[in-house]
């Protein structure tokens, strides 16, 4: 039963989380970088430094927010419930 409710849920945070991730990623772009776009990995004006920071960055930033959602999402679940999802 947990599992049940938990996936559906689970993937609506999860598109939510896709959005704040892209928001954050742009904001921290921005402060750390002084630009307000992330080079393109097809811009042939960037040097690969330029690229892979941004690609480093931009997929810490998606990791941090899935995993925060994820474990926010099971403790909400076993507050609920009492069981913890699988």
């Amino acid at each position: 039963m947990v599992r049940f409710l938990y996936k559906p849920l689970g993937l609506l945070f999860a598109a939510l989380g896709g959005v704040v991730a892209g928001s954050l990623f742009k904001r921290l772009w921005a402060l750390l970088g002084h630009e307000k776009e992330a080079p393109q990995a097809t811009d042939q004006d960037r040097t690969w430094k330029e690229v892979l920071t941004a690609a480093a960055l931009q997929g810490a930033v998606f990791a941090l927010v899935k995993a925060a959602i994820d474990r926010g999402g099971a403790i909400g679940v076993r507050r609920l419930t009492g069981h913890w999802p699988d």
